[in-house]
């Protein structure tokens, strides 16, 4: 009999809601993690949540460090282990966006340590997943982690953020749905090995978010409530699936691509939002669902055209007829669309 159990490690305590910040020593003492914890930020989470985190393990006799990052390469994920090392701290806290909370992710399965997610913002689904992203000389990795042992969110400290943000996380949520339909294809090509369920979490993620736009416009903490359980929920399906399937797909290779055809910075998950658009046109046609997405990101206030989104028309044409060559991954996009019909494509869609 062919033995067919496999583990899946969760994050076993979600604490989510308004001043649970203060929870992080009651909850590392709950999860019996060992030693003093070093804590990994940026210069403005350090200012909104990291110092009073140090705060609260100092008052509890613990000697925390904080190391503040500059950037997100490899670079960064080897000084963090080092420090690691030095004074062999017990586990791993990651506060801010996706750059702290991935470097500690990797960190921590570097040096076997337990690690705790602190987001400051909801913008993207790595604060519960089980794979970090992180450049190296330009081109974006996502590598196999594990997921947190805890995510401690507050959303007194997370209101207080950009909207812009918030909006990004939306929109990350909401490429769910071509990213299960590319993962649905790769299943059909014998590619992959796909999940049911978490298929279906990512999928009802996204349903349930877009029935929420209205709350989540009020833009209050019941809005970040919202927003943060779907991203939560999204980690969780990539770390049941033991992949980034049930959340990323053509979509996302899109937005990798944009990032190396496009000069200057924007949100990954604004990126993604148009890169749903576009894709789920190619999954469903032109009465396809596209339609619903791009008005749902319209509410949330998410760029939907190339000039929104800061790139120029040759900019998303190009993106999306070579972004298959991001990494060997079967979707929508195939073996490349050609710039002619990513071309028709972005113009019916009226992204350019």
């Amino acid at each position: 009999m062919t033995n067919t159990s496999t583990w899946k490690q969760l994050p076993r305590i979600v604490s989510l809601g308004e001043g649970v910040l203060s929870e992080m020593v009651p909850i590392a003492k709950e999860l019996r993690l060992p030693g003093d914890p070093l804590i990994i930020t940026t210069k403005t989470p350090k200012m909104v949540a990291g110092s009073e985190i140090v705060g609260d393990f100092e008052e509890r006799g613990c000697s925390p460090k904080m190391v503040v990052v500059k950037s997100e390469g490899m670079k960064e994920v080897e000084g963090v282990i080092r420090e690691l090392k030095k004074d062999d701290f017990g586990f791993v806290i990651g506060v801010g966006g996706g750059k702290p909370i991935d470097i500690a992710k990797i960190a921590s399965v570097e040096l076997h340590k337990e690690f705790i997610s602190v987001p400051t913002v909801a913008s993207h689904d790595g604060i519960a997943s089980s794979r970090a992203s992180i450049p190296d000389e330009g081109v974006q990795h996502s590598i196999t982690a594990k997921p947190p042992i805890a995510i401690v969110a507050d959303t007194k400290v997370i209101v207080g953020s950009p909207w812009k943000l918030t909006s990004a996380g939306c929109a990350d949520i909401i490429s769910n749905f071509t990213a299960v339909k590319d993962w649905k294809l790769a299943k059909l090509q014998g590619e992959t090995e796909y999940s049911e369920y978490a298929a279906a979490l990512s999928e009802m993620t996204a349903e349930m978010l877009i029935q929420n736009v209205d709350l989540i416009l009020k833009k209050s903490e019941k809005s970040i409530f919202i927003v943060m359980k779907a991203l939560v929920s999204s980690g969780v399906a990539m770390s049941i699936a033991g992949s980034s399937h049930p959340a990323s797909g053509g979509e996302h290779l899109f937005s990798h691509q944009l990032n190396r055809v496009a000069e200057g910075e924007r949100l990954h998950g604004h990126q993604v939002g148009v890169g749903t658009i576009l894709t789920e046109y190619l999954h469903s046609g032109e009465s396809g669902g596209w339609r619903k997405i791009k008005d749902t990101l319209k509410k949330l206030e998410c760029p939907t055209t190339a000039k929104e989104l800061g790139v120029t028309r040759e900019n998303v044409i190009k993106a999306l007829s070579t972004a298959h060559e991001i990494r060997d991954r079967h979707t929508i996009l195939g073996k490349g669309i050609g710039e002619k019909n990513a071309e028709i494509v972005a113009e019916k869609t009226g992204v350019i």
